[in-house]
């Protein structure tokens, strides 16, 4: 069986008092350019998945996360053709500083059972009815 590399991204779910969910639109030149998903990224090496998302979301839009505030939903297993991605999903309810779009990309507050009106890569699909089931 030939070896498959092994991703680990870790996303949050921001959630608002609203009970609206972030979700921004990858731009254009990254890797499936124009869908939808939750803010995050790329563990590093000397990375916890938290400490991922407190630096990815200052990095991404401009808030200030503490680890407190981090609340693992869930994940998901997805093999794409070249990698195989485990993604856990985090929420969030409170941040320091406005939600702001520091690298370009579109920015949406959309209720849980509007996310599947926004084409998203196909990891992100199996998180949604998890946030339907904790918010509506």
């Amino acid at each position: 069986m030939p070896s498959i590399k092994l991703t680990l991204v870790v996303a949050c779910a921001l959630v608002d008092a609203d009970k609206r969910v972030l979700i921004a639109q990858r731009p254009p030149g990254k890797t499936l350019a124009g869908l939808w998903e939750f803010p995050g990224g790329k563990v590093e090496p000397d990375e916890r998945p938290e400490q991922t998302l407190i630096r990815e979301l200052s990095e991404e839009i401009g808030i200030t996360v503490s680890e407190a505030c981090l609340a693992p939903l869930t994940f998901a297993s997805h093999a794409y053709d070249d990698f195989h991605l485990l993604m856990p999903l985090y929420i969030c309810r409170r941040w320091d500083g406005v939600v702001t779009a520091r690298e370009g990309q579109n920015l949406a507050w959309v209720r849980a059972n509007k996310l599947r009106d926004y084409p998203m890569p196909p990891a992100d699909i199996p998180l949604i009815p998890h946030l339907i089931d904790l918010l509506m």
